[in-house]
């Protein structure tokens, strides 16, 4: 029989269950989901069930599910699915747990502050280079119902980029590999900014022609941006950017895209995050990519706009209104 390989998923929100839910299809795999909440993590083990974020999907007998963090150390490799604004001090309460076992990041977002990407932090905290990204157009709520996707995974060497492609490739999820790990995280944080403008363009009533242009014209914006940061412009061509922006930006399972309709509708920031089981990542990543931009001097437009709508109270209508009567300008 073979011997399977253990891997550890950290973080049992609807992205982390759905990635244990995959993972424990490979019957070459033993998966253990760890919440860093205990009142959560008895929840899904009386319920296998993460009926807030996943209602209807039932958790495998095969995902070993554990509130102590005790039980990541066996694993042979982490997963992490924490959300960027607990990345840091969760993984704060690994170190002494971790044994320089592979990481790979599926968190899509920036650190307020420092700028630093998923994977930076990580290595930061448990002092590691043994890091991979995986990013794509995959919402858990399809994901974890075994609707077929294809995701991209990154990272420095391509032996261990290989190894973390294997482990998640399956019938119904497929995975590519790339060598850009700065681009394709900048690439799901970026995404998430558009997401909040394809929302302010659906709820201002505006048609397919507006969410086409506004999707080419941020594409635009995320590759300049991240290739002044030393990301590679054709990442954002392919999984990572262009697929993972189509459907953030249409699909209706979007939180940021969400945030921008209701937004457009006349609700306030804070109304909306208070009622919503989770803070969109694209809320936080507009105020830190609009204060880089500003520092680099990079014309991000669509992004800025974002970000004033967010913060400094400008009416969407009024935000649409500017980008339209900007200067003309070459393609």
């Amino acid at each position: 029989m073979t011997q399977q390989t253990r891997l550890a998923v950290l973080g049992a929100g609807g992205w982390g269950t759905a990635v244990a839910i995959v993972l424990s299809r490979n019957p070459l795999l033993h998966i253990t989901l760890w919440s860093p909440r205990s009142d959560h993590g008895l929840e899904l083990e009386r319920d296998r069930e993460n009926r807030r974020l996943l209602p209807g999907v039932k958790i495998p007998a095969e995902v070993h599910l554990t509130c102590d963090p005790a039980a990541t150390a066996d694993a042979e490799g982490w997963v992490s699915v924490i959300p960027t604004i607990y990345l840091r001090s969760t993984m704060m309460r690994l170190p002494g747990y971790y044994r320089q076992q592979p990481v790979i990041s599926l968190t899509k977002g920036l650190e307020i502050g420092t700028f630093k990407r998923p994977s930076q932090i990580i290595g930061e905290v448990l002092g590691t280079h043994q890091l991979l990204a995986l990013s794509g157009p995959n919402h858990a709520e399809e994901v974890a119902r075994g609707m077929p996707t294809s995701a991209v995974i990154a990272g420095n060497e391509s032996s261990l980029t290989t190894w973390g492609q294997k482990l998640f490739t399956n019938d119904r999820f497929r995975v590519y590999t790339n060598q850009d790990i700065v681009g394709v995280e900048l690439a799901g944080a970026l995404k998430n900014i558009l997401g909040i403008a394809a929302g302010i363009s659906d709820g201002l009533g505006f048609g397919d022609n507006a969410k086409s242009a506004l999707l080419t014209r941020g594409l635009v914006e995320m590759a300049r941006f991240a290739g002044a940061l030393g990301a590679e412009h054709e990442t954002f061509y392919g999984l990572a950017g262009m697929g993972d922006l189509i459907t953030t930006c249409f699909s209706p399972h979007g939180r940021n895209r969400m945030v921008g309709e209701r937004l457009a509708r006349g609700e306030s920031l804070a109304d909306i995050l208070a009622s919503v089981p989770s803070t969109p990542e694209g809320v936080s990543t507009a105020k830190s990519v609009y204060e880089r931009c500003q520092k680099m001097e990079i014309d991000m437009p669509i992004c800025t706009g974002v970000y004033r709508v967010l913060y400094d109270g400008i009416a969407p209508l009024d935000y649409i209104n500017q980008l339209m009567m900007r200067k003309p300008a070459q393609e």
